[in-house]
């Protein structure tokens, strides 16, 4: 098939959107079809539009469908599209109305969508590669990693704040990577370095640098308010390293009900007992470990490919 695939990110900026995009465009290519890549719907012949966002990508889904409306269209469901957009928002809400079929990253998103259009979603998680990678860590640190640019929905400082009251005898060390979107939150990362000597902000770094700092880590934490999957988190996971993350349904629908390692969003102190428990309890910290290799199968890469090689069949 001709697959156009609708993103509206900016295609210059390293993030999770861009990251799921090109991925996909990897395993549509693999899977035998054509892809092209775009911000917006351009009118282009094509046999399947996929648009990632519902309310982003509204204009772009009612064009396709307004020029072809015996043609496939899937729309794929981001974290505010499942946990905002589509509970107010009028255009999202006719998206999901258009989609022939819906797909959702993680299973907890599910409850999310009205009851009579469950049967045009599917839940594909998704999927990183395991890096082979040396697995020395600093002398004498406990590395924790922040991954995500600096925005609201990240609540990108908690970490930071955490590690503040730490006792002196702690090892931990907080390393966020992420670009700043916010010139608020980029003040404030910088003044947070300068006064906590446990808080470093490396700014934005290539996807595959990215990658060899979170695999090289002791602990990756998530301090998301609001998810609709995370590609941190399957990056993570595929890696074997540990994770920390806010109790919340976009992160629950990948990690389970029973993960050990949740804190509640905003909560400062029980984050930074969560941390302090991973750092100096062996047994917490290995029972995090032994979670993270179990659910490493839930984002194998050959696994994503699969379901959407079923999932573009039946369409076909």
């Amino acid at each position: 098939m001709k697959i156009q695939l609708v993103t509206p990110a900016p295609l210059q900026l390293n993030n999770g959107n861009k990251i799921t995009a090109l991925r996909w465009v990897k395993i549509f290519t693999q899977l035998g079809h054509r892809v092209r890549l775009t911000r917006r719907y351009d009118g282009a012949p094509c046999d399947l539009l996929i648009a990632l966002h519902a309310r982003r990508s509204a204009a772009s889904i009612r064009r396709f469908r307004a020029q072809h409306p015996q043609l496939p269209l899937i729309v794929v469901l981001t974290g505010t599209d499942v946990y905002r957009d589509i509970h107010r928002d009028r255009q999202a809400k006719e998206s999901l109305e258009i989609a022939t079929r819906l797909v959702l990253l993680q299973s907890m998103a599910l409850k999310e969508i009205p009851r009579r259009l469950r049967n045009k979603a599917t839940v594909i998680y998704q999927s990183a590669k395991a890096l082979a990678i040396d697995p020395r860590r600093g002398k004498g640190v406990f590395e924790v990693c922040v991954v995500g640019h600096l925005r609201a929905e990240k609540d990108p400082l908690r970490a930071a704040l955490a590690a503040r009251a730490l006792p002196q005898t702690s090892r931990l060390r907080i390393t966020q990577i992420g670009q700043a979107l916010d010139p608020v939150l980029a003040q404030r990362a910088r003044r947070e370095a300068a006064r906590n000597p446990r808080y470093r902000w490396l700014g934005p770094l290539p996807h595959k640098k990215t990658r060899e700092r979170l695999a090289r880590s002791d602990l990756v934490c998530i301090t998301s308010t609001m998810e609709g999957s995370s590609n941190v988190l399957s990056e993570a996971l595929a890696s074997g390293v540990p994770v920390v993350a806010t109790r919340i349904s976009g992160l629950i629908g990948t990690l389970g009900e029973k993960y050990p390692g949740y804190f509640p969003v905003g909560d400062t102190a029980r984050l930074r007992a969560l941390l302090l428990k991973a750092e100096l309890d062996k047994r917490f910290y290995r029972s995090l470990k032994n979670f993270t290799a179990r659910l490493a199968r839930r984002v194998d890469p050959q696994r994503e490919t699969e379901a959407w090689r079923r999932l573009l069949n039946r369409l076909a």
